[in-house]
């Protein structure tokens, strides 16, 4: 059977209220950024529990099934375990819930989740074609092409199994589910939606860049020695001092 929240010590629910907050305001991206349109869409983050040594609960916040963007709340956030049971909430969790489920199972470093139908990203989808690699920002990004995944149905765990069976091994935070659209990875909700951003924006300007001429690729040693320096080098790095140094 089933837990509910209450069966969770008080650390996690307090972990709980604060990823249903985060949760509930980083959907506010989704259309800021012109990713979805209407209810579609979703955003969902593991909850951390310090308490056991993989330092997870085992459960997730994800958005509720048909609710507007704009009526969306933490409180509207749902709770799962990680086979997709409800856990916590009064409505029914998104139709892709059991996708998410299976990426946290399968995927332990992964702590966020987060699927859109964004434009170029979707029609890259339909092709079932990868996006190259012929950006510096993809390079730094993605480490590589961005990749396709197999056609599943929504509703059980196929596309689940589809992200993972992709991802895994594979440097890019996104995969184009064919004839579906995009699914995004990150450590964080933030990450995965900040991956969801970048991926549309890569399709979008690899598509025109198409329309002008056949882009140039980048040769494998400069996307390696790339993606090294933005995920080891770039932005701001901590602080280091040394007895006589400031």
């Amino acid at each position: 059977m089933s837990k509910t929240l209450t069966d969770y010590s008080p650390a996690v629910q307090e972990e709980v209220a604060r990823v249903r907050a985060v949760v509930s305001d980083l959907h506010a991206e989704l259309p800021r950024w012109d990713l979805v349109v209407w209810t579609a869409g979703n955003v969902s983050q593991r909850v951390p529990n310090t308490e056991v040594p993989d330092g997870s609960a085992d459960l997730f916040v994800i958005k509720p099934s048909g609710v507007s963007y704009d009526d969306l709340t933490p409180a509207d956030m749902v709770v799962c375990d990680l086979d997709g049971n409800l856990v916590d909430g009064t409505r029914a969790p998104s139709s892709d819930t059991a996708a998410h489920a299976y990426v946290y199972s399968h995927m332990r470093e992964v702590g966020g989740v987060v699927h859109t139908h964004s434009t170029y990203a979707t029609a890259w989808a339909a092709r079932g074609e990868e996006v190259p690699c012929v950006l510096t920002m993809m390079a730094d990004e993605f480490g590589g092409p961005v990749p396709v995944g197999p056609f599943a149905i929504i509703g059980d765990d196929s596309i689940g199994r589809g992200i993972v069976e992709t991802l895994s091994g594979h440097r890019s935070p996104a995969v184009l589910m064919r004839n579906h659209g995009p699914f995004t990875i990150g450590k964080d909700a933030r990450a995965a939606v900040k991956a969801a951003v970048m991926v549309e924006e890569v399709a979008r300007t690899v598509h025109v860049s198409r329309q002008l001429g056949e882009p140039v690729p980048i040769e494998q040693q400069h996307i390696d020695a790339l993606y090294d320096r933005y995920q080891n080098v770039y932005g701001q790095q901590a602080a280091t001092t040394t007895e006589g140094q400031a």
